[in-house]
């Protein structure tokens, strides 16, 4: 029995990985459909390249599918990993709207998976007062997996763990949760023994879309939460101040030996900028500091959606970003005004803006060469092992989605990276997904955020 090959000791190793060839999409479906599991072929080689090969459909309708992750990953390499032997495999799938859970088999045929398992939502209720389930992480010694919501449907959410064998639930994570009530993204510095979390809000601010009159009292998530990793045990939370809503993705520093990471900022409930803060420690105390702020842009109220009209401007809506394995570029998804940013956070107190690629937004609906105008913009961004390929899709979660853009369709995108800084968009490569629409991206044999290392 040997390691998994498509897992690395180090972050540096895995950048010099071959090319993906396979994309896993997840997509969501309104229409009365069930979600569906898209594979996308990835390999410029392929006749099929760039287009659909296959769809799993799920044997449920409205679910929802999210922030999806591997069973197994270069964690298992660990030297406290008790499963090394495992392989990445299996695609774990949670449902936010449903909070089922399933278990996709990618390896009798990885162009048409299948699924194995459904852990219905009463299972994961009972096990571990969870619901809402939202992003997957494969660790050394179990698979993390969030809730956003209580069983019961409220606060608190939080982390539970599931078998890396059974994929049976295991419990909540957490002995000591301190003051932490609201949940979102969760990562660690396993060097540390560090882990983070951030806050979006409860499920009922986030159900049936956004609410301005919540935004403006500061009723979504503004801080950020450090813990024990090994004790599970709250340490410390940071506020961002409660004009800084929703304080969302996390993406630490890939070497371990490293105490710093990036969290984006959705809105500023004074001006409607969006931003990017530097997590790090300080005389043994964690702290934050802005390190990017994106304005909002002026627009025309006419050309804006309701919930935007009587602002008169465009947030950026920073929703997701996505930090390269060399840890030197940071890519910010701008979902309102539709733009992808590239920094060179080389230095992660001093970013520098290095490129921008515009599809799609609110009122720019800047269109592809194989699509014309676009409805969405970048929201998921995936970045491949050796950073030169960036994939992005338009969807956020469907009441969202509503909120902002009429009659959205289901789109996926390919940035290139010029290793030295700078991206442009690939005319060549557009997936249309229809009225299904677009959300993650998982890249066969891993990706920059998929995985985590133990090793410089």
């Amino acid at each position: 029995m040997t390691p998994d090959p498509t897992f690395y000791p180090s972050a540096r190793l895995a950048s010099q990985a071959p090319p993906e060839k396979l994309g896993y999409v997840a997509v969501l479906n309104t229409n009365g459909s069930p979600d569906a599991m898209s594979v996308v072929d990835l390999d410029p080689a392929s006749p099929t390249y760039g287009s659909i090969v296959s769809s799993l459909e799920m044997p449920n309708v409205g679910d929802e599918l999210h922030h999806f992750g591997w069973n197994a990953c270069s964690a298992s390499l660990c030297p406290y990993a008790p499963h090394p032997h495992l392989e990445r495999r299996y695609l774990i799938v949670p449902a936010l709207r449903t909070s089922r859970l399933y278990i996709i088999d990618t390896k009798p045929d990885p162009y048409n998976p299948q699924i194995i398992k459904t852990i219905e939502s009463d299972v994961i209720a009972n096990r571990t007062g969870y619901s809402r389930l939202h992003t997957v992480h494969c660790g050394p010694d179990a698979i993390y997996l969030n809730g956003i919501g209580s069983a019961e449907g409220g606060s608190p959410g939080g982390i539970l763990r599931i078998d890396h064998n059974t994929f049976e639930p295991l419990g909540a994570w957490e002995l000591d949760r301190g003051p932490q009530t609201l949940a979102y993204d969760f990562w660690w510095h396993m060097g540390l023994d560090v882990a983070i979390t951030s806050e979006w809000c409860s499920p009922e601010l986030f159900e049936n879309g956004p609410s301005l009159n919540d935004i403006v009292a500061g009723n979504y998530g503004h801080k950020i939460h450090f813990w024990d990793l090994r004790r599970r045990r709250h340490l410390q939370e940071v506020d961002f101040g409660s004009e800084h809503q929703m304080v969302l993705e996390l993406r630490p520093s890939h070497n371990p030996t490293k105490s710093h990471g990036f969290v984006g900022v959705v809105i500023n409930n004074q001006d409607l900028s969006s931003s990017v803060w530097t997590w790090y420690q300080e005389d043994g105390k964690w702290a934050v500091k802005k390190v990017i702020e994106i304005p909002a842009e002026p627009a025309d109220p006419a050309l804006l959606p309701d919930s935007l009209k009587g602002l008169g401007a465009v947030p950026p809506l920073v929703t997701d970003l996505d930090l390269s394995l060399d840890d030197r570029f940071l890519y910010v998804s701008c979902w309102g005004t539709g733009e992808l940013r590239q920094y060179d956070v080389s230095d992660p107190f001093q970013p520098k803006h290095t490129g921008t690629v515009e599809l799609g937004g609110i009122v720019r609906k800047a269109g592809h060469s194989r699509s014309g105008p676009l409805v969405g913009g970048p929201q998921m961004v995936e970045i491949s092992r050796d950073g030169r390929r960036i994939y992005v899709t338009n969807s956020l979660y469907s009441s969202w989605d509503d909120t902002f853009y009429d009659n959205i369709t289901g789109w996926m995108a390919k940035i290139d990276a010029d290793p030295e800084g700078g991206i442009s968009l690939d005319q060549e490569f557009f997936v249309d997904f229809g009225e299904g629409r677009a959300h993650q991206v998982r890249l066969e044999g891993g990706d920059a955020s998929s995985d985590s290392f133990c090793y410089p």
